[in-house]
């Protein structure tokens, strides 16, 4: 499968950026950070779907922050695959160090139904055969609020039916923002849409939506969350 991922500029739909996302490292990596990157990450990479074999389902986190989501839904929902995408290395590593033992890098048991993607989410949504998805899941994205840059935000006109290709009829996507400006944009983009039906966001976190720092900071500076759920159309 990632012979099929779109790996040139010219590859992509017009319309969409080559690239969405911003930095890939931040502060200087620890020691055991490194050694999560280099000898954990290449086993728990994504390759192909035969870690989802008699799965219940599959679903897809796009840009999982420091991993709290993407931890509570695996241990809530064990029998669904779960695909987990960060490009960010300190946010990969926050998850690895959730699940892999220090000093067993290159040795621990991996958990069976997870698998991560530290490249752009938009490549292997790409490559993903059609309608493999239930659910796809969007928490607090980086709103790029700046006018010249609403074209990096993964909630976009020309994004709207990639997602809904992978996605099963019936399929679910949560977005979540406490940006006003991305909240704003969602609501406009979403209102010049037909792929996808849903409701007026949620002012609170619904259940079954696990907490994550970002929504924490949040609401700790006073910004109001907003939580959709829109369905994949027939």
């Amino acid at each position: 499968m990632t012979s099929d991922i779109p790996s040139d500029a010219d590859d992509w739909p017009e319309g969409i950026p080559h690239r969405l996302y911003g930095r890939r490292r931040g502060k200087k990596l620890r020691a055991r950070q490194e050694k999560l990157l280099a000898e954990a990450l290449p086993r728990i990479r994504f390759t192909d779907l035969d870690f989802a074999a008699g799965a219940d389902a599959l679903w897809f986190e796009v840009g999982f922050g420091g991993g709290e989501h993407t931890l509570a839904q695996m241990q809530a929902n064990p029998d669904t695959a779960i695909i987990a995408s960060e490009v960010y290395e300190h946010g990969l590593c926050s998850l690895l160090t959730e699940i892999i033992p220090e000093g067993a890098e290159a040795t621990s048991p991996l958990p069976p139904r997870l698998r991560l993607w530290p490249e752009d989410a938009r490549e292997l949504l790409m490559a993903l055969p059609e309608a493999s998805l239930s659910r796809l899941f969007l928490m607090f994205p980086d709103p790029w609020p700046k006018a010249r840059h609403a074209k990096r935000r993964f909630v976009h006109p020309e994004m709207l039916p990639i997602v809904a290709r992978a996605l099963k009829p019936g399929g679910i996507w949560r977005v979540a923002s406490d940006d006003p400006t991305y909240q704003a944009w969602v609501t406009e983009v979403f209102a010049a849409q037909t792929l996808f039906t849903g409701e007026a966001p949620a002012t609170t976190r619904p259940e079954g939506w696990p907490p994550t720092r970002y929504e924490a900071k949040a609401l700790a500076a006073g910004r109001r969350p907003l939580y959709w759920e829109w369905r994949r159309g027939a």
